[in-house]
């Protein structure tokens, strides 16, 4: 009889909570990049214009000193987007750790009842070869015993006939 996990579709179940627990920590590192890039681009913006405004005409000082204010301004915002995305991922990244000890300790759990399983299928193994032993030992010994019955007949027959 092949082994059977009395807790297999609980393992199953485990085994694809985890898995979409890693898809959706996926997605959340995915935001996390895109909230970097948006503040690198943002930074780059900022490099642009100061090096625009070096070069512009002093009239223009005040709409570029505005325009850089409402860059400061975006770059706190996209600051906070990418905290806030990085505290997600990181609460997405203790559950899937939890979720990945959970299957751990179930396929721990399978093997041992793995090899438990195995080393009973070969004490009965070895059991069923000890009673084949005995078996065949007491039969050999009776093929024995009757071979030298049969010896002292013949040879109760020679004697008797002498």
């Amino acid at each position: 009889m092949p082994f059977r996990y009395r807790l297999q579709k609980v393992l199953e179940f485990r085994i694809r909570k985890k898995e979409e627990q890693l898809l959706v920590v996926q997605k959340t590192q995915q935001a996390v990049l895109i909230a970097e890039e948006n503040i690198r681009k943002n930074e780059q913006e900022i490099e642009t214009t100061k090096t625009n405004m070096r070069q512009a005409d002093p009239m223009m000082y005040e709409a570029y000193d505005n325009y850089l204010v409402h860059l400061w301004e975006k770059a706190e915002q996209l600051e906070a987007i990418r905290v806030e995305a990085q505290k997600v991922l990181d609460e997405e990244t203790a559950k899937l750790v939890k979720l990945e000890q959970g299957v751990k300790v179930l396929e721990k759990h399978k093997e041992k009842h793995r090899e438990a399983y195995i080393e009973e299928e070969k004490k009965a193994e070895l059991k069923t070869y000890s009673e084949l032993g005995v078996t065949r030992f007491f039969r050999q010994t009776q093929e024995k015993i009757e071979d030298e019955q049969e010896i002292l007949k013949k040879l109760e027959e020679i004697d008797g006939g002498s």
